[in-house]
């Protein structure tokens, strides 16, 4: 059984953006794409393998600069940077199924979650530019 207070002192050291329902499925798919890229073939390590890697830690990356700038412009600057990431991965993952690597459930259920990821973007930059019409 998890001992309350240790269980209370986690939360307290838990970043901002972990808390963002969207960041939460933008990290969950990463380590999913990674996994999925352990099982890629040795001479895909420099191609597809090196590139969908980057592009799908990028997405969580981004969305956790851009919660944790200052200025708003920074904000939306960083999760419109994580969207790019995230049609970029999803480009990769097409191109997995494509070679033969992954079946076309698979991608299309890691391309629909990063939908879901996009719609999450899109809804927090629009909170964004909200919050910064109101403060003018």
């Amino acid at each position: 059984m998890e001992d309350i207070s240790e269980s209370a002192d986690q939360n307290k050291t838990v970043a901002g953006f972990e808390r963002l329902w969207v960041w939460q499925k933008a990290h969950a798919l990463m380590i999913e794409v990674h996994q999925i890229c352990q099982k890629l073939p040795r001479h895909e390590r420099f191609k597809i393998r090196d590139q969908i890697e980057r592009s799908s830690s990028s997405v969580a990356d981004n969305i956790a600069e851009g919660h944790s700038s200052y200025y708003y412009q920074e904000k939306i600057k960083g999760f419109n940077t994580a969207r790019k990431e995230a049609g970029e991965t999803q480009n990769h993952i097409r191109s997995l199924q494509g070679k033969g690597y992954i079946d076309k459930t698979i991608a299309d259920n890691i391309i629909g979650r990063y939908e879901e990821v996009i719609r999450g973007i899109n809804g927090y930059i629009n909170w964004v530019r909200k919050k910064k019409g109101a403060k003018k």
